[in-house]
């Protein structure tokens, strides 16, 4: 038997070296050989050609066409043409590119060879190929939480900046609206003066819904939460909805069984169910339908874990959805920032999405948004549980404007709002004490003969805020009501804008009727 020769024994020991190490190596390391005709191969690959393309390297010795038709077909050219380039510059090849693969699915590879020439005129590549799959994952999750990041800075940025105009802008409405009221009492229906000043009371209306919205979505809105029944706040803000999405469209309303109780604002789920409404409608061209539907939702932790956005816990869902235009995920990707609308110029604010974001945020809920173009979209809103029982949700300022003899000290820092607000009260009956600073307010209380009922007080001033002041006062006046009003909380009435119960507050700004019913209704409570 032939011997096998020293230089025999030695490419053993070396394919046997190589063949070891490449069993270490993670991926597989391989030689590519493109011949002058076009042809290609690899003459050598490690048994990580099967997890890398699940092929065999026997498979691909003499033809590398398997490897080929394993290639993402939008990454094809881009490999094709490193491959060409490499071979005509002898640079280096450097390659990221996704295969798809019949067990795998779809992976993401690198590869790095060195070109040399061969003696037909063909290039040979040493080279190594690695599963990058978990890096390019991580990669594109960090992109969306850093785009996610980005988002909230914009919007908090955003917000910061509605909630600071907001102050003096529903100052301002306040004066606007207040006046326009005392002139359309003294105008009778007839004339064309009441057209006018209807205009403008109209139009300082809108203004301060508009307002309203910033606040919202800035999260800076004073809110007043109750344990409420959705199915009954729906059904009764139905009637007045139903306007706003027109005779042509259809309306269905499907309420759960046995709904669970949220604690929140009531007048924040008539913003949520506005603004979606309104969105719905205007993506219907001139028929179609609008289904509102509630139910109690489950989420655990492992479903949370799967589905991105979603939250651990017992909510109560809101869905508002239609059968419209739909949205592509472009659209999709923007639906909440401030001021975003795909609405002609004039058609729309760009803060209804926005306002509704921001109040389920306050609220500790989350929204989930599903839509395809041509398909529809369906807004769930989940709010949490609340665990006690719902109470009757009435409205502030509903009961009847009462007149009243009580003497109410007055505390509000804006000339012509303390002016108005004095000539509202004074009109009702009531004894004025007007004062611009607190310190003024707590002089007035000290040398004031009689009684004061109640304490009508801005939150924010100057030297001292209204909680401070009425603090101030009810030490020496332990019986006196207090009525807070503002136009901007940021905050300075109750951790995170909520007010407690047992707080009196109206917001900025109030009709004469508003702020006369809430005045009574303050000075009632025992």
């Amino acid at each position: 038997m032939h011997e096998p020769s020293k230089a025999d024994q030695q490419l053993a020991q070396s394919q046997s070296l190589l063949e070891n190490l490449a069993r270490l190596v993670p991926g597989v390391i391989y030689q590519y050989r493109l011949y002058p005709d076009g042809r290609s191969a690899f003459p050598y690959s490690s048994p990580g050609m099967n997890d890398i393309y699940e092929v065999t390297p026997e498979e691909v010795r003499e033809d590398a066409t398997p490897v080929f038709g394993r290639l993402h077909p939008d990454d094809y050219d881009d490999v094709a043409n490193a491959i060409g380039e490499s071979a005509r510059t002898l640079q280096t090849f450097y390659c990221e590119f996704r295969v798809v693969l019949p067990r795998q699915g779809l992976r993401w590879r690198w590869s790095q060879a060195h070109p040399e020439r061969t003696e037909d005129g063909g290039t040979l590549w040493h080279g190594i190929i690695l599963d990058i799959t978990a890096r390019r994952q991580t990669e594109a999750e960090k992109a969306v939480l850093e785009t996610q990041l980005q988002q909230a800075r914009k919007m908090e940025s955003v917000g910061q900046l509605a909630g600071g105009v907001a102050h003096d802008f529903n100052n301002m409405l306040s004066v606007i609206l207040g006046h326009t009221e005392l002139a359309l009492e003294q105008v009778s229906p007839g004339q064309p003066l009441h057209v006018n000043l209807m205009k403008i009371f109209q139009a300082a209306t809108r203004s301060a819904d508009l307002t309203r919205q910033l606040l919202a979505f800035a999260r800076q809105q004073a809110i007043m939460p109750k344990a409420l029944d959705l199915n009954e706040m729906v059904q009764g803000l139905l009637t007045l909805l139903r306007p706003l999405i027109g005779e042509d469209i259809d309306l269905k309303w499907h309420p759960a069984a046995d709904l669970w109780s949220v604690k929140m604002d009531p007048s924040q789920i008539d913003q949520i169910l506005t603004n979606l409404l309104v969105n719905a409608r205007d993506a219907l061209s001139d028929v179609g339908k609008v289904t509102l539907e509630t139910g109690n939702t489950t989420f655990d932790e492992s479903y949370c874990a799967e589905h991105r956005g979603f939250v651990p816990g017992e909510y109560v869902r809101l869905d508002v959805s239609d059968d419209g235009c739909g949205m592509d995920k472009d659209t999709l990707s923007h639906l909440f920032e401030p001021f975003f609308t795909t609405k002609q110029l004039g058609k729309g604010t760009g803060l209804g999405l926005a306002t509704v974001y921001g109040i389920v945020k306050q609220n500790n809920g989350f929204i989930n948004v599903y839509s395809e173009p041509g398909e529809g979209s369906r807004f769930s809103i989940y709010l949490p549980r609340h665990a006690g029982n719902a109470e009757q949700a009435g409205t502030n300022g509903a009961a009847a404007a009462a007149r009243g003899q009580e003497t109410v000290l007055l505390v509000e820092d804006e000339p012509a709002i303390l002016e108005l607000t004095t000539t509202i009260l004074e009109r009702q009956g009531y004894t004025v004490l007007a004062a611009q600073t607190p310190s003024e307010a707590i002089h007035l209380a000290t040398r004031h003969p009689g009684p004061i009922h109640l304490l009508l007080t801005d939150i924010i001033m100057p030297e001292m805020n209204g909680r401070d002041l009425a603090k101030n006062i009810l030490a020496a006046n332990p019986h006196l009501k207090s009525l807070f009003m503002s136009g901007y909380t940021a905050g300075a009435i109750g951790r995170h804008g909520m007010l407690d119960a047992d707080v009196s507050f109206i917001q900025k700004p109030f009709s004469i009727n508003e702020l006369a019913a809430k005045v009574r209704v303050t000075l009632d409570r025992e």
